[in-house]
């Protein structure tokens, strides 16, 4: 008999301050069947960003430790493309326009029905996942999603595929910490641990830098020991 591969749930983010609304959200969103994550505060929200992957963020604007307009601006400026719903009792345009212009992807002022949040929550997990992100490009490498060729230094790079969805979601995510875990979900697919694919996804990655970094040059695929594995720019 074959395994059968179940369909991953959506995995969210929810970061709220008060209580009582987190946990009303967390409750309504876990009805959808979906793998919802609570944070209370901007520092909680950052940390679970930077060492997980998520498929969208439900954000409050304000925060105890700051706004959700500067924790959604740092989550753009590293480049990450998950959509983001921001709540917020802020409703004029100038307000709505801001949240839009930060990297909001939707915006939905308090108090809200709890049916048009899953609408909007619906509608965004719908997108097509990176869909206009054709060309990732990190220092001189470059990706090309669409024709699936990798580029460094002007000098094409041969991938296998499965080469190249590594690399694609390493681009996607470049700077933050990507664990074995995100790997064997998100391109690997397993998204029950039955058999460990640790050795596996750590064959693909030495063969992906030896090809991607090769000899003296600028390295650009980091192993953080224990952590996991980062793709950027020394020092950045």
């Amino acid at each position: 008999m074959h395994a059968v591969d179940l369909p991953v749930p959506p995995r969210v983010l929810v970061v709220e301050d008060e209580q009582k609304t987190r946990d009303s959200l967390v409750e309504g969103l876990r009805l959808e069947s979906w793998t919802v994550t609570p944070a209370a505060n901007g520092a909680e929200a950052t940390a679970l960003l930077d060492r997980e992957a998520f498929d969208l963020v439900v954000l409050d604007w304000m925060l105890p430790d700051g706004d959700g307009i500067e924790l959604l601006q740092h989550f753009r400026a590293r480049g990450a493309p998950t959509p983001v719903l921001m709540l917020t009792a802020r409703s004029t345009l100038e307000d709505r326009v801001i949240g839009l212009n930060s990297g909001a992807d939707d915006y939905l002022a308090k108090p809200f029905a709890l049916a048009e949040l899953l609408a909007r929550c619906r509608a965004l997990l719908r997108r097509p996942s990176w869909a206009t992100d054709r060309l990732l490009r990190c220092g001189d490498l470059q990706l090309d999603t669409r024709a699936r060729v990798a580029v460094r230094a002007g000098q094409k790079i041969s991938l296998t595929p499965r080469e190249v969805d590594v690399l694609e979601y390493l681009l996607r995510y470049q700077g933050q910490i990507v664990t074995r875990e995100m790997l064997e979900r998100e391109v690997w697919k397993q998204s029950a641990r039955i058999t460990s694919l640790d050795n596996v996804i750590d064959v693909q990655i030495m063969r992906l830098r030896r090809k991607v970094d090769g000899e003296g040059g600028e390295r650009l695929i980091h192993t953080l020991r224990g952590l996991g594995y980062r793709l950027g720019r020394e020092g950045e």
